[in-house]
């Protein structure tokens, strides 16, 4: 037990990553996916909160959303793909809901705080990443 809880073998730390990386992954994948699903009458109403119109920013938002969020979780080009979450998750909490309570920015911060771990540390030895290196 003693062994589990104090070890520092980089093992561990590779499974965590794996955990980070698939939970962050899966997560944010519901978000990008229900975009998806609905394009076709959100294409015109999407929120535009950076000036480059709403069916551009939808674009941008479903591609962070999905397509690099299953990135992320296979560990494929994992650095690159962090990149449109991180702007996505910095927009969301600071641009579109700038002006709202803690409650409304907790879960982008969340994410935000999950997807800078991983920028920090990298995917992990469990990753295509690892094994293209």
């Amino acid at each position: 037990m003693k062994k589990f809880f104090f070890s520092t073998k980089q093992h561990f730390s590779d499974i965590g990553l794996l955990i980070l990386r698939v939970a962050a992954g899966a997560m944010m994948m519901t978000h990008g996916y229900a975009k998806l699903d609905n394009f076709s009458t959100l294409k015109d109403v999407f929120g535009d909160p950076i000036g480059l119109g709403p069916f551009v920013s939808l674009l941008l938002t479903i591609f962070a959303e999905f397509i690099c969020s299953i990135l992320v979780m296979v560990g494929f080009a994992t650095r690159f793909a962090l990149i449109p979450l991180i702007i996505t998750m910095v927009v969301a909490v600071f641009v579109v809901h700038g002006g709202d309570p803690f409650a409304k920015k907790e879960l982008g911060l969340i994410y935000l705080s999950m997807y800078g771990t991983l920028m920090l540390l990298g995917p992990g030895k469990l990753s295509i990443d690892n094994m293209i290196k």
